[in-house]
């Protein structure tokens, strides 16, 4: 088989943040092929490339054997390029038939609409989609949205369809019918590159795999059926660093316990079954998994904006029914979110204002009467000063700190009094080494100081880092606890061996 999507020696920089290096890939006509790797790994980064979202630093692209210049979306489209994201580019008021015309590189708009039902019947009966064009995209279902994005791209004459974790939102029925048809597109001469973190899916549909690794590839055009899911899973996850820790901590009395919590998505996927955690004053429990198993829902719900179907909260000896976040702050649970402008943060009020903004209610600064400007401006300033919150001051407006300072303010806050808990959800995503490593000290440092830390990551270095027991969580259960340290090829096995 002749190749249909090449790249030679990509690399792609992000500022100071690699996100390529030296990175190769081949499919051909006529297969799935399967990019494999952790969360961060370059997979996303190296497929938004094909698809003109991002352009290489250097390297070079062939498409069907021909080296290629592709600037941009539309030039992607001319290429014979369709890539479905993980985030689906729909309008939700509008129709199937709508958002078809609206997406269709080639002059949909102008064309009659009897002919564009006409296009959709036919792409959906080549891959078998069930599809009513006339219905809202916000009554269809995520696997019918899927559909939707997946024809408009095929409308567009896609010929290498490339979809980046297409199964991750949908039920196992739903997602093996996806693959089959996918498996169907390819047999009829196209090329399908499926990014994902799945084994199974690899194993049971996928006719070669390239594995990546820190932005680099580590092994590439091989039969899957040549390797078996252990081997396949080291080289996802490498082999350990060594962090030279010593400092493991015992546990204390438990702060937190969730016993065979049920949640659902928002979508009625079930995102956490039988899952069970609990959390001893003093260490950082580290909670290792590859995203989309949970970690979401789970941090929703220790936030308090995300009920449990079933299941028991016990916060300090306390069992909480639909606990709110002001009624869980009041206990002791603290939270760093992964969206820190979003959750974390006011982007426009002041780093002062930011700082305290968690705080008002208890008397520290006052009452709802009178406020202690003068405390709260003192607060602030030292928290500056001890988190070395870099280009801050109290007037600062919160959204122009880079991110690993936006990151400090936020832990400043919340270990500013005394937390039980602390849930620290991917703290260091998208931080340069510095910040990193100063998040970690400062999050051990919450531990050593009695808090329990749930730390929530998809970076397994973070995870031995930080971490004085581990847990996996896969599929929305835990499916093995370690103390630290651990064997990281039975925790990296463990994170995708099931899925």
């Amino acid at each position: 088989m002749s190749a249909a999507l090449e790249f030679e020696g990509v690399h792609k920089s992000f500022g100071e943040n690699q996100a390529l290096a030296d990175a190769s890939f081949t499919a051909a006509w006529g297969e799935v092929h399967a990019l494999l790797g952790e969360n961060g790994a370059g997979k996303s980064t190296l497929m938004n490339i094909a698809s003109g979202i991002y352009t290489p630093d250097n390297g070079v692209v062939k498409v069907a054997g021909k080296a290629v210049v592709i600037d941009g979306p539309q030039a992607a489209s001319a290429l014979g390029i369709g890539m479905i994201h993980q985030h689906f580019k729909l309008v939700e008021n509008m129709t199937v038939l709508e958002n078809l015309m609206l997406g269709h590189g080639k002059g949909g708009w102008r064309r009659s609409l009897q002919t564009l039902r006409q296009d959709i019947s036919e792409i959906s009966e080549q891959i078998g989609f069930e599809i009513d064009p006339d219905a809202r995209v916000d009554t269809l279902s995520i696997s019918e949205q899927q559909r939707t994005e997946i024809i408009k791209v095929l409308m567009g004459g896609a010929e290498i369809l490339i979809l980046d974790e297409p199964t991750a939102v949908l039920t196992d029925e739903e997602s093996i019918r996806l693959l089959t048809q996918l498996r169907l597109f390819a047999e009829r001469g196209k090329c399908v590159v499926l990014i994902t973190h799945k084994l199974r899916e690899v194993f049971s549909h996928a006719d070669s795999v390239t594995v990546m690794r820190g932005g680099k590839t580590v092994d590439a055009g091989r039969s899957p059926d040549s390797m078996t899911p252990e081997q396949l899973s080291h080289l996802m996850v490498g082999e350990a660093k060594e962090f030279e820790r010593t400092d493991y901590a015992p546990p204390g009395e438990t702060a937190l316990e969730l016993i065979n919590v049920l949640a659902q998505r928002d979508n009625g996927v079930v995102a956490l079954e039988n899952f069970n955690l609990q959390l001893r004053a003093g260490q950082v429990y580290g909670l290792a998994g590859v995203g989309g198993n949970g970690q979401t829902e789970l941090a929703e719900i220790l936030m308090g904006i995300r009920a449990m179907d079933e299941g028991e909260f016990i916060l300090a000896g306390e069992h909480l029914n639909k606990p709110s976040p002001r009624s869980l702050r009041q206990r002791g649970l603290t939270c760093v979110p992964a969206e820190r402008y979003l959750y974390g943060l006011a982007g426009d009020l002041s780093v002062m204002d930011n700082s305290v903004i968690t705080h008002f209610g208890g008397g520290k600064f006052g009452s709802a009467a009178w406020i202690n400007r003068r405390a709260i401006l003192r607060e602030t300033a030292k928290a500056i000063e001890d988190h070395n919150i870099q280009g801050a001051t109290p007037g600062t407006r919160a959204r122009l700190l880079s991110g690993g300072n936006a990151q400090k303010l936020v832990l400043s806050r919340e270990l500013a009094g005394q937390a039980k808990v602390l849930l620290a959800h991917s703290p260091t995503r998208g931080l340069d080494v510095r910040a990193c490593a100063a998040m970690h000290t400062a999050i051990r440092d919450a531990s050593r100081r009695g808090t329990a830390v749930l730390l929530l990551s998809e970076d397994l270095d973070e995870i031995f880092a930080v971490s004085d027991r581990i847990g996996v969580i896969n599929r929305g259960r835990v499916v093995g606890e370690f103390d630290a340290p651990a064997d990281r090829r039975e925790i990296g096995h463990l994170m995708v061996a099931h899925a």
